[in-house]
């Protein structure tokens, strides 16, 4: 049957001419929608038997959360649209009124505006303890708490966080444990072969890599990946195709990203540690980190302990600034995770959202400053940094 032109062209190009066959690359499946043969074929399609609708199922999060579950030794991953929509469909799907959390107080920072702000409204009851100190997350413990969370690595003092001792605590009062493990990434410690029960990153990091795409993922058993799926439809938070196809393809190079990024890291430390400008460097690599011994135990070190570091100077304003303005290679940049080295002020980053006194508390210090080490060549890196530091007295 002939149709007019405005009809025609909507259906053409529509089908593949001839047969694509194991293509290198897998393709990006950008429909919003499927078409159906029939009624019992959308009523197949409701139980999970194949793809209908984007928000419900894309193949191309699929591809993505096989590999991370893969990598993380998980039943099933959901991928989600940024890490705190990861974070949020968690908490929100797990929780109820009247429920209650014991959460780490060394986590990203909107993390605990979304404890602080978001969950009371819900009827939530949050507990922040210091989760290196397994009394204080005994004593935190409540009849009615359900969860605990956590980070692996503390941003940004990088103290650590002895799981098996704290899932421990957890199994022992009945209670689930959350672990954002984006610092750590599956190829340094992987929390679900050390008693967590949800793992959760910030695929925007150390996954895509390359700081052009946001994303965030879930990895747990399927059973409680089933029971979270339901929250994560309502709350529309999934990641998009083309996002998710570029993440897979980061997957493809992370663990040499990762290794690298981390060996440097271990490189830069040992040179902070040797200038007379530096007060303090925070790395589980180096001897005098409190925690050096327990990273030793717990992590891969073939792969390193985390490429992000941070240091201390004098608490000079001004100081600071000059020793940032001299970075000739390393950049100002407010995320992390990235193939190129960058730095931060973490005390400037939350100055509007604490107060002096609170990020004192927190070890934000004026003179604390943040590296997310690249995969470039360590001696540039260390160069750059050392005659940054050397400009301060100028």
């Amino acid at each position: 049957m002939a149709y007019n032109l405005d009809t025609e062209v909507l259906y053409q190009g529509t089908t593949p001419q001839g047969i694509i066959k194991n293509p290198e690359t897998p393709a990006i499946y950008p429909s919003s929608a499927y078409i159906l043969d029939d009624m019992d074929d959308y009523l197949f399609a409701d139980k999970g038997g194949r793809y209908y609708y984007n928000r419900t199922a894309n193949p191309n999060r699929d591809e993505l959360g096989a590999a991370i579950s893969f990598l993380e030794k998980g039943e099933k991953t959901l991928i989600c649209s940024s890490g705190m929509a990861a974070i949020s469909t968690v908490l929100l799907s797990l929780l109820k009124s009247g429920d209650h959390i014991v959460m780490s107080k060394a986590i990203y920072g909107e993390t605990i505006e979304l404890a602080e702000w978001v969950l009371p409204g819900f009827g939530i009851e949050v507990t922040f303890a210091d989760f290196t100190d397994l009394e204080a997350v005994k004593q935190a413990v409540k009849p009615n708490t359900k969860l605990f969370y956590t980070e692996i690595i503390a941003n940004p003092l990088t103290l650590i966080t002895d799981l098996e001792a704290v899932t421990a605590v957890a199994r022992a009062h009945g209670v689930l444990t959350v672990v954002d493990s984006t610092f750590t990434t599956p190829f340094v410690y992987r929390p679900l072969e050390h008693g967590a029960d949800i793992v959760l990153h910030s695929m925007t990091k150390y996954f895509g890599g390359h700081s052009d795409l946001t994303g965030g993922c879930i990895t747990a058993s399927a059973a409680l990946i089933d029971k979270i799926n339901p929250t994560f439809l309502l709350l529309g938070c999934c990641l998009d195709p083309v996002s998710a196809w570029m993440t897979l393809r980061s997957v493809k190079t992370m663990s040499m990203r990762v290794r690298a990024q981390n060996q440097n890291a271990i490189l830069i430390a040992k040179a902070l540690a040797a200038d007379p400008h530096v007060k303090a460097v925070y790395h589980p690599s180096l001897p005098t980190h409190p925690h050096h011994e327990l990273a030793e135990r717990m992590f891969d070190t073939d792969y390193g302990y985390g490429a992000m570091l941070s240091f201390r100077l004098e608490d000079d304003h001004e100081k600071v600034a000059k020793f940032m303005k001299h970075l000739k290679l390393i950049c100002y940049l407010g995320t992390l995770g990235g193939i190129r080295t960058t730095f931060t002020h973490p005390r400037t980053a939350f100055v509007n959202n604490f107060s002096a006194e609170e990020l004192d508390k927190m070890g934000l210090a004026e003179g604390l400053v943040r590296i997310s080490v690249g995969a470039e060549d360590s001696r540039d890196l260390i160069a750059d940094l050392l005659q940054a530091l050397a400009a301060m007295d100028a």
